[in-house]
Formats: C-alpha cells, structure tokens, sequence
C-alpha cells in the first residue's frame, strides 16, 4: 500500500508542476522581452497573451496549457493501467473506486499550478485553458459542451472573462446533465468556483462596464516608449 500511496503522492506533485510550466510568461518574455504579468491584466494565460502579442501567440499559449490538463489526467490513466496488472499493487485494492478521486485530485492540483506557478512566486493565469484540458480529459461530453457555452457566449459578447465565468458556472450542470461520477461532479463545482474567484477583477470590471473585448490590445510601457520617440 506504501508504493501506491507513493505513487498517487508522486502524480498529485507532477501534475501541480506540470500546471505550473508558464507557457504564456515564455512566450512573452521570448518574443516581446517584458514580463506579462506586469501588462495588461497581469495574467500570464492565453487571453493577455492574445491581447499583448496577437493571435498566433495567443492560440499558442491557448493550445500549450489546454495540452498540460489534458496531460495531467493521461497520467492518472497510465498510473491505473499499471495499477491492474502490478504484482506492487495490493490486490484488493479497489482501482475502480479510487481512478475518478485521484482523476479530480490531480485536475485540481494541475489547476492549482496554473495559477499559483512555482516558477513564478506562485502567480500564474487564471486556469481557463488548463481547465478545459482537463474537462476533454476527464469527459469529453462535458468539455466539448462546456466550450460550446464559452464559444456562443463569447461569440455575443465579445468579452472573453464573461465567457469563461460562464462556462465555469455551466460544468457543474453538464457533468450532472451527462451522469458523471461524484468526484467529478465535485470537481466540476470546486474548479468552477476557483476559476469565478480568479476572475474576481474581471468580474469588478463587468460591472463597472470597462472590461475589454477582443480586439482590443494591450499597449506595452515599451510601445508607448517607441511611439513618443
């Protein structure tokens, strides 16, 4: 039982860290040499991205940290398939009943990471992107169903936070609407609840009627600099 509570501890670590790759700071750093997380609305996911650099670099980053949640839980899956035929593995051990927890736990750890990055003194994005890796991972009914509701929300208002605080609000109700296991329904209102508290700025600019579009770009200190010279 030790090796196996080892091995779960291992994947919940490696799935935090693959969370925490700040794919969008590279990317910013790389091609523009500013720090993101001082442009914009100082996250470092694929929106900010978008809005600082353009699309390629925003679909770039969009694609890269969908790809670590869809990671993230392909580990849970190759832990298990070694777990049923492991001589380590206790045999009673209950591999049906334990795979939907540790699929939750290590989506949420892979979220965690994504927003509070090791890498980065714990800040980070706000897990949208790595979310819906997860959900296509875990459920691919429930991810497909919930980008439908960020694309036609997204679609009308042209304001991707709204777009994302919606489709984290409508997990919960398709991962009811499709039958999914309890741990995963529990998922489906702990991430979507934690995706609504990062968007707590976002949400201050709704209200307010400030909140960007897209299209608008962000202007760097830098391009400022360039233009009054």
């Amino acid at each position: 039982m030790a090796i196996w509570l080892s091995l779960c501890g291992a994947i919940l670590v490696v799935a935090y860290l693959l969370g925490s790759f700040p794919t969008g700071y590279i990317a910013v750093k790389q091609l523009k040499g500013i720090d993101i997380r001082a442009v914009g609305s100082g996250s470092t996911g694929a929106t900010n991205v978008l809005r600082t650099l353009g699309k390629v670099p925003g679909a770039f980053v969009l694609g890269i940290d969908c790809l670590k949640g869809v990671l993230a839980i392909a580990l849970v899956y190759a832990l298990f398939n070694y777990a049923a035929t492991s001589e380590f593995i206790p045999a009673n051990l209950d591999l049906k009943l334990w795979q939907p927890w540790m699929v939750t736990l290590v989506g949420l750890a892979a979220i965690l990471g994504h927003s509070k990055s090791i890498f980065l003194g714990f800040t980070g994005g706000k897990s949208v992107a790595t979310s819906l890796g997860i959900l296509l991972a875990m459920s691919w009914q429930v991810g497909l169903a919930t980008l439908g509701v960020f694309a036609v929300v997204v679609a009308i208002s042209r304001i991707v936070s709204l777009s994302s605080i919606t489709g984290a609000i409508a997990v919960s109700i398709f991962m009811a609407i499709f039958h999914q296991p309890l741990p995963y329904i529990l998922f489906g209102i702990v991430g979507g609840f934690y995706v609504i508290i990062r968007h707590r700025s976002n949400i201050e600019r709704l209200l307010a009627g400030t909140e960007s579009k897209i299209g608008q770009k962000v202007v760097t200190e830098v391009e400022k600099t360039e233009q009054t010279v």
